[in-house]
């Protein structure tokens, strides 16, 4: 085995790696359909339910628009970090013993680079989905977005209940 290939590649890489493809396909897909073949943009909001609605914003900042770039250098810094953040996890991912946590940081390599694909392709990311209910608005947001929480909420989930031996008798430490 190589050295690069030791940094880079583990045995669960292809799980993480599966899912973060899967995750970029749904995502850039739902995308195109949602702006090229629905034609959102002419649609304006489109009431699904009671609490959804779909509607097109481009996102120029990060989630719930923090940090908008409305420079080119702005966006090529996003696009630099979310790339570089993949890099970062698939490292990561190279390392891990937890089908869990190889899942979840596919489901986060597959959002950031989803949503830098927009950033390349558009300058700003698409967002498609608004809920709200009893006169409260979340942020508008794409499955590349609901995969990167979902990972987050399962690494945090990982890190404190799974993958940790659970000591019986604290006295015998």
């Amino acid at each position: 085995m190589t050295a690069a290939r030791g940094w880079l590649w583990g045995p669960l890489s292809p799980l993480g790696l599966g899912v973060a493809a899967v995750t970029l396909i749904l995502d850039q897909a739902h995308k195109a359909w949602m702006l090229y073949v629905y034609d959102i943009g002419a649609k304006g909001t489109v009431r699904v339910t009671p609490f959804l609605d779909l509607v097109l914003v481009w996102n120029q900042g990060v989630s719930y628009g923090m940090l908008q770039q409305r420079t080119d250098l702005g966006r090529f810094l996003l696009i630099l970090f979310a790339f570089a953040a993949a890099i970062a996890l698939a490292v990561w991912l190279a390392r891990i013993n937890s089908r869990l946590t190889a899942i979840c940081i596919g489901l986060v390599i597959g959002g950031a680079i989803g949503n830098a694909i927009d950033r390349i392709l558009y300058g700003a990311v698409a967002d498609f989905f608004s809920f709200h209910a009893f006169g409260y608005e979340w942020y508008i947001f794409n499955i590349a977005d609901t995969a990167i929480v979902a990972g987050v909420v399962g690494l945090l989930y990982e890190s404190v209940f799974g993958g940790h031996k659970k000591v019986s008798n604290p006295s015998k430490m």
